[in-house]
């Protein structure tokens, strides 16, 4: 199965797209392109030839409070930041047509090289995601997204990712 990642546009078709969270569904189908626009995120879809979107996910500029990054990590900051810029993964979302074909990897690697890449320009400690549920949550886990202390928010230190790419 080959897969194409292209930025959202009006070319492609989601009013159909349903992955089972009603929250994942609403965003693609009615708000997504708005907050393309606004440049509130970029969102990113996998298609084939009839443009229907089968997963995307949302990139965006973010930061988390210092006091919020876990001690191990800490010690190699400097004070001075009272927040720490990252990047965060907003949405991941795979259409229940196409799971289990590995679709959600794909999409998490992508985002993960994109962050990376635009990391190069635009400082970026690492990549944050906030789960929306348990099930999202064993997924980053599987993939080495460690908790953030008290916020249930996860994070992918950019250095990690760099080995990756």
């Amino acid at each position: 199965m080959s897969f194409i990642t292209e930025a959202l546009d009006s070319s492609h078709i989601k009013k159909e797209f349903s992955c089972g969270k009603e929250m994942l569904e609403n965003y693609i189908q009615k708000q997504a392109s708005q907050d393309v626009k606004r440049k509130l995120s970029a969102c990113f879809v996998f298609v084939e030839e009839d443009n229907i979107v089968q997963g995307y996910f949302t990139l965006s500029n973010n930061g988390i409070p210092f006091e919020q990054v876990p001690e191990s990590f800490k010690k190699k900051l400097p004070k001075s930041y009272t927040s720490i810029p990252t990047t965060l993964l907003g949405r991941l979302a795979v259409d229940t047509k196409f799971k289990g074909k590995g679709l959600g990897k794909l999409l998490l690697i992508e985002a993960l090289k994109r962050s990376y890449l635009i990391s190069k320009e635009i400082g970026s400690f690492a990549v944050i995601v906030d789960p929306i549920d348990e099930d999202a949550e064993n997924f980053y886990t599987k993939y080495g997204f460690i908790k953030l202390p008290d916020s249930g928010k996860m994070f992918l230190p950019m250095k990690t990712i760099q080995q990756l790419f």
